[in-house]
């Protein structure tokens, strides 16, 4: 049973009961009903049951939270992408899909019960009063944030807020010992989805796109431009972990690799006829070799995207198979800034395969599928791969076989990374051991590091982890009560010196400084490599 679930349905059932007792107590005749249809009757019923809470419930009932639970527990039973949004969430959920926000410009993490700043934003209000890396914030306008339990949506409360508005944070930064205080305009921040475009070798481009918003497209076609400028004829695509976003978007990404008016998808449902999305214009990367990676939660548009890659035979998909999303979400307004987002349509690849998987056993079970495949050992084994129908063949523009219901399955296959045979390396990696040296480590040396290498590309080509660094984190292994086994440290001890760089790297330069590190060790990313320079294309 989901948490919803969980939390709504007791309400929902006692409702019930107290109803049934009432009426069963005290039989009112009500007259007859006129002759309605299914709906005007379900909504004449649910009414009455309102009007009845709050002439007769026990306690004072809020008729608008009782709506609210009735409204989301209505569309949870329809499938698992139809949502009612209060207005708190529907605004978090606009501003990820507009690809901005308004608030201070700050990237921050909670350490140690303590906002830590990992970075200001470009040209942001905190950046140009001179908050920097490294800050931590104590104090915002009256209240204190240090020490309490802060979560992260109660950060973003404090910190986001109209444009225009002001904020008063309490800084505190290593070597000065009393409080800094700052006055901060809020404005309009990026929030971008691109998270990283760099060069992997001379002519391969690495993009990583992490969501598909309203700015997606252009921020894609500038890294496309700048990478080509820099002589790449190969790209790969990273769409891993990338759970969907705007339909438009994904079209407009898709278009780049397209001849024009090519069919990248089609919805259609009972109320919605078929809507074609084809190529819009002439791409900018229409003829180098192209490799997509996806994983098991690869969504949605990240599925249209692979889907019609796929279909075209314009590229290569590496990873797992995807998650499985092929319904299509409308969004409509309701009169006190909610919104309920409805399934309206499926969308299909061009071959016509609808790659929506079965929810016919509820949301829990579907949700929960994931471990299941991981348990299955769909995960780590091609073999293990279940198409859930192979009775409706799809041919791709050469003929290739291709299978709907399940999600897109790579045409090659990376297992996930599993270190379960090194427990060693297991534990290091579920206590945060590296993640958290490498975050004090940033702390302490800030300065001595930004001295030496003040770009990313200097830290890339220029630190080293050193012995003693390595040394330093089998301390803090042994201090976190794990076993030092030599024979498992010395297998994976690049993995961790290439994990502490990426890490340090993201602390001083946000993605720049992490993905050109870790991306050496990423198996799907060494496999994409190899596809693409042994021809195996």
């Amino acid at each position: 049973m989901s948490t919803k679930t969980k939390i709504y349905l007791p309400l929902i059932i006692v409702c019930s009961i107290i109803a049934g007792l009432f009426l069963a107590t005290y039989i009112m005749p009500v007259g007859n009903l006129p002759q309605q249809n299914n709906t005007e009757q379900g909504t004449a019923r649910f009414n009455k049951l309102i009007n009845l809470l709050d002439a007769k419930y026990v306690d004072s009932v809020d008729n608008y939270e009782l709506e609210a639970i009735a409204m989301e527990k209505m569309l949870d039973e329809l499938d698992p992408h139809s949502v009612y949004l209060n207005s708190k969430d529907l605004k978090s959920s606009d501003e990820a899909m507009q690809g901005n926000f308004e608030g201070i410009g700050v990237q921050f993490r909670i350490e140690e019960d303590t906002i830590f700043i990992v970075q200001t934003i470009q040209g942001g209000p905190s950046e140009k009063v001179g908050i920097r890396a490294g800050d931590r914030i104590v104090k915002v306008n009256d209240s204190i944030v240090a020490g309490v339990g802060i979560k992260n949506e109660d950060v973003q409360h404090l910190l986001k807020g109209p444009k225009g508005t002001e904020v008063n944070v309490g800084i505190v930064r290593r070597g000065i010992t009393d409080t800094l205080y700052y006055n901060i305009v809020r404005n309009v921040i990026p929030n971008t989805s691109v998270d990283i475009a760099y060069m992997i070798d001379d002519s391969t481009g690495f993009i990583k796109i992490s969501s598909f918003s309203m700015t997606t497209s252009q921020e894609f076609s500038e890294a496309l431009s700048r990478l080509k400028f820099l002589g790449m004829t190969n790209l790969i695509l990273d769409l891993r972990y990338n759970g969907g976003g705007l339909l438009k978007s994904a079209i407009e990404v898709s278009s780049q690799f397209l001849k024009k008016n090519s069919l990248i998808v089609f919805t259609e449902g009972l109320n919605s006829p078929r809507v074609n999305g084809v190529a819009l214009s002439k791409g900018k990367f229409l003829d180098g070799n192209l490799v997509i990676l996806v994983n098991e939660a690869s969504a949605s548009a990240s599925e249209i995207v692979a889907g019609a890659i796929q279909d075209h035979d314009r590229g290569v998909i590496v990873g797992r198979t995807t998650f499985g999303k092929g319904l299509v979400q409308e969004q409509m307004q309701l009169d006190d800034s909610s919104a309920v987002r409805i399934t309206v349509a499926r969308y299909h690849t061009p071959s016509g395969r609808c790659i929506q998987r079965s929810y016919a056993n509820g949301k829990e079970k579907y949700y929960e599928e994931y471990y299941e495949r991981y348990l299955s050992g769909e995960l780590e084994f091609a073999d293990s791969i279940h198409t859930v129908d192979t009775t409706k063949q799809y041919f791709t523009d050469n003929g290739r076989i291709v299978y709907g219901g399940g999600g897109i399955t790579p045409d090659v296959f990376v297992p996930i990374e599993d270190y379960k045979d090194n427990d060693f390396y297991y534990q290091i990696i579920n206590k945060s051991v590296i993640f958290k040296y490498a975050f004090n480590y940033t702390d302490s040396n800030r300065d001595m590091l930004m001295k030496q290498f003040p770009t990313a590309k200097d830290f890339i080509n220029k630190f080293t982890v050193t012995p003693k660094m390595m040394n330093d984190i089998l301390e803090e292994a042994e201090k976190n009560n794990i076993t030092i086994n030599t024979t498992e440290y010395q297998e994976v001890k690049k993995e961790i010196a290439i994990l502490t760089k990426s890490y340090i790297g993201r602390n001083l330069f946000d993605y720049e400084g992490f993905y050109p590190v870790y991306n050496s060790m990423d198996k799907e990313v060494k496999k994409a490599v190899e596809v693409i320079h042994n021809g195996n294309y």
